[in-house]
């Protein structure tokens, strides 16, 4: 997962891609720690989906742009629009079906 280095890279990245991953997070948040490996290893099965880490501080204007309160967050946006979010709190599985109907509805 390549790594974030401004909010206009942020921004860029989420308008080029077909369906991008933002996954925001902080160092020193555990939950965030270990839930990242677990995320890439899902993005395996959907190369079709960009990803880009967010680490919030180095870049703390992200909070405002896209009303973050907690970390972990992920955001997925297709075509620019955001279509689903989860925070703090991710069950595996669950994102995995998520993502699996989203990428399934873009290939018919």
């Amino acid at each position: 997962m390549q790594e974030a280095q401004s909010l206009e890279h942020v921004q860029s990245f989420v308008k080029k891609e077909k369906i991008s991953l933002l996954y925001i997070s902080r160092p020193n948040c555990s939950v965030c720690v270990s839930l990242l490996p677990q995320i890439e290893e899902l993005l395996e099965d959907y190369p079709q989906i960009k990803s880009l880490y967010i680490n919030a501080e180095d870049i703390p204007e992200i909070a405002g742009e896209y009303s973050i309160f907690t970390v972990p967050v992920i955001i997925v946006s297709v075509e620019g629009k955001e279509m689903l979010r989860k925070a703090r709190i991710v069950p595996i599985e669950e994102l995995n079906q998520q993502l699996y109907k989203m990428t399934s509805l873009m290939d018919d």
